[in-house]
């Protein structure tokens, strides 16, 4: 048996009087089982995951991913809608952050997309790969999520790039485009290894996104 199929010992959470209040318990078990999805979804695939290998992977029993989740495919959606938050979240703060031009802000939002989906491959997986083939209601939530991507990267243009006389994106589509093409390069980098470094995407996502409004501006 490899060891990433060696289930992880119980999750112990006191009892009696030493016992952490009911939400904190549950919001524990909760973040184990997110982490424990993740790794099943990536090395199994959604259409073989189970309900079983998720609570092993997190050493609790099946009941108490039941306790959470109905079904793999409300898990899946749960874990996607996580992911993507933090996502947006470290995006978000990137683009607060002061910058000497608008290729220098465009960059820090795109590091901080690709060090995010570094810094948690499995559950990269989840929100590119793997939730493309778990359902119709896993559909819809990806293309929601998607037009908020792009929503957020087209409000953050109209609003950033005049204030450096930057060009701004000819349409919402433009921007959806951008998105698009980012998406798509990261899921291949996740499903091929190539590039080795998910992170070595950054100049290719640079030039898309600079073409793209160079031309809306010409």
């Amino acid at each position: 048996m490899a060891d990433s199929d060696v289930p992880r010992p119980p999750t112990v959470v006191p009892r009696g009087r030493h016992a952490p209040p009911l939400e904190v318990r549950l919001d524990v078990q909760r973040r184990r089982l997110f982490e424990a999805a993740a790794t099943v979804f990536a090395r199994r695939g959604f259409a073989e995951a189970t309900a079983e290998a998720i609570s092993r992977e997190a050493g609790m029993s099946k009941a108490t991913f039941y306790e959470h989740f109905a079904n793999k495919e409300e898990c899946i959606l749960a874990l996607f809608d996580e992911a993507a938050t933090e996502v947006m979240r470290q995006m978000a703060l990137a683009a607060d952050q002061e910058t000497t031009s608008y290729p220098e802000h465009l960059r820090q939002g795109t590091r901080a997309f690709l060090r995010t989906l570094a810094e948690w491959p499995d559950a990269a997986q989840t929100l590119l790969v793997e939730i493309i083939g778990a359902g119709p209601r896993a559909t819809e939530r990806r293309d929601a999520i998607l037009d908020q991507f792009a929503e957020a990267i087209h409000h953050n243009n109209a609003t950033v790039a005049p204030r450096y006389g930057a060009p701004t994106f000819a349409s919402r589509d433009d921007a959806f485009a951008c998105v698009g093409a980012i998406v798509e390069l990261a899921s291949r980098q996740l499903r091929t290894g190539t590039p080795a470094d998910i992170r070595e995407l950054e100049p290719v996502i640079d030039r898309l996104m600079l073409g793209i409004l160079e031309q809306a501006g010409a």
